[in-house]
């Protein structure tokens, strides 16, 4: 994979083809993905990445209080919402 950085603390992961693509957001030394970003990475429905999360929270493996922030995101629409982004270990215990 390619790395390119930016002045944002944000990283862009590309495949060697050019085809696959991950942002990845650093802060609070550690990285965050939101459901989505982990979708693309893992090659699977965003619907499993989130049935996975909530199995993880629900057998107390992760709690929710260390894994996940909210983060305010601007929409397709153009309207902000709020995102659940997680951190490194839920991307770990997810994969």
């Amino acid at each position: 994979m390619k790395k390119q950085e930016n002045q944002n603390d944000i990283v862009i992961y590309k495949a060697k083809d050019g085809r696959g693509q991950v942002e990845v957001r650093f802060d609070r030394d550690t990285l965050w993905l939101d459901a989505h970003q982990m979708a693309q990475l893992f090659q699977r429905d965003r619907s499993v990445i989130v049935r996975h999360i909530r199995n993880i929270y629900g057998t107390k493996e992760l709690g929710k209080m260390s894994t996940c922030a909210k983060n305010a995101q601007v929409a397709a629409d153009g309207r902000i919402r709020q995102m659940d982004f997680y951190n490194l270990d839920m991307i770990i215990a997810v994969g």
